[in-house]
C-alpha cells in the first residue's frame, strides 16, 4: 500500500508539475514589436495607404489602471463613422491594418491599439479575452468621450481580438456592430486541439486550468466568448478561414447559432488562420460592406 501511495503521489506531482508548465506556457505573452509587425505587414499586404494619414497617439487607462497604446488614423474626410480594430494574440497595432483599409474606404476613422501584454503596453499575461474586454470597454467608452461627433462606433477583431470583440458583449457597450474574424468560442476546446497535435491527453487540459486558476487567477473555463451571446444585443459577421487548423471553424458557426441578434457567417475558401483577408482579399471587403448594409448599418 506504501509503494502505491507513493507512485501515485509520484505521479500526481508530476501531473502538477505539466499543469504549471502548460499554464505558464499558454498565458506568457511573447509580444512582436511594432517594427518586427509593421515590416511583415509591408512583407504580406499594401499598408502604404496608411503613412500618409493623419495619425494621433494616446493613452487610454483601462482595467485596473492598466494604461492601453492608442493610435487614432483618421479619415481623409470628414466622417462620424468609426471602428476600433483589435489584433490577434503576440500581434500589435500594425497587425490591425490589414483590415483598417476596408473601413477608410468606407468612410471611418480607424483606432487601432496594442492590446494588454502587448505592442509597447507593460508586459502582462494573457486572460483569453477576460481582461482584455474589459480593456475594450474602457476604449469604446473612451472613443465616445473623445470624440463626441461619433455616431456609428463598430469593433472588428482578429483571433485574440475577436474573442474580446465577443466577450465585451457582455457588458452592454455603446456600439452598433461588431466583426469578428476567427474567433474562438471557449480557449479550452483551442487547447485540447494543441494537445492532441503533441500526442499528449487531452484531459491535462483541465489540470492546466487549475493551475491557471492558482498561478494567475483565472481558469480556463472562465474564458468562454459565446457566454456573452446569451442576450446580445448587436449585430454581429463572424469570418473564419475554412481551413483553419488552430482555432476551428465550427467556433464562429457554433456562435453564430447561438446569437439572438442578426448575424452572418462566412467561412473563406483555402484560408487558413487569421488569413482570410489574404486568401481574397476583395471577397473579404464585401463580406464586410454587406453586412453593414444588411445589419442597417449606414
Amino acid at each position: 500500500m506504501i509503494w502505491i501511495a507513493i507512485i501515485l503521489l509520484v505521479l500526481s506531482a508530476g501531473l502538477l508539475r505539466f499543469g504549471f508548465r502548460m499554464a505558464s506556457f499558454s498565458m506568457s505573452i511573447k509580444p512582436q514589436t511594432l517594427e518586427e509587425a509593421e515590416k511583415w505587414q509591408q512583407e504580406h499586404g499594401d499598408i502604404s495607404w496608411y503613412y500618409g494619414l493623419e495619425k494621433t497617439d494616446y493613452t487610454v487607462e483601462g482595467y485596473q489602471g492598466y494604461l492601453l497604446h492608442v493610435q487614432l488614423v483618421r479619415n481623409p474626410g470628414k466622417t462620424d463613422k468609426y471602428v476600433i480594430i483589435s489584433h490577434g494574440y503576440t500581434d500589435n497595432r500594425f497587425g490591425a491594418l490589414k483590415y483598417a483599409d476596408f473601413y477608410i474606404n468606407m468612410g471611418y476613422n480607424v483606432i487601432v491599439y496594442d492590446l494588454r501584454g502587448h505592442g509597447i503596453n507593460k508586459p502582462d499575461f494573457c486572460s483569453y479575452s477576460i481582461r482584455e474586454s474589459l480593456d475594450l470597454i474602457a476604449l469604446i467608452k473612451d472613443t465616445r468621450e473623445r470624440y463626441p461627433d461619433v455616431r456609428i462606433l463598430g469593433i472588428h477583431g482578429e483571433s485574440l481580438g475577436a474573442a474580446t470583440s465577443i466577450m465585451c458583449l457582455k457588458y452592454k457597450p455603446e456600439i452598433d456592430f461588431v466583426v469578428a474574424d476567427c474567433p474562438f468560442s471557449n480557449i479550452t476546446d483551442v487547447l485540447k486541439v494543441g494537445l492532441k497535435g503533441m500526442h499528449l491527453p487531452q484531459a491535462t487540459v483541465y489540470v492546466a486550468s487549475l493551475c491557471a486558476r492558482l498561478k494567475y487567477g483565472y481558469s480556463y473555463g472562465e474564458m468562454r466568448p459565446i457566454d456573452s451571446l446569451k442576450d446580445n444585443e448587436v449585430p454581429v459577421l463572424f469570418i473564419h478561414g475554412a481551413r483553419d487548423s488552430f482555432i476551428l471553424p465550427y467556433h464562429s458557426e457554433r456562435m453564430n447559432e447561438v446569437c439572438p441578434r442578426y448575424s452572418e457567417v462566412h467561412l473563406m475558401p483555402n484560408a487558413e488562420h487569421a488569413a482570410s483577408v489574404f486568401a481574397d482579399h476583395d471577397r473579404y471587403g464585401v463580406f464586410l460592406a454587406e453586412f453593414l448594409k444588411n445589419a442597417g448599418i449606414e
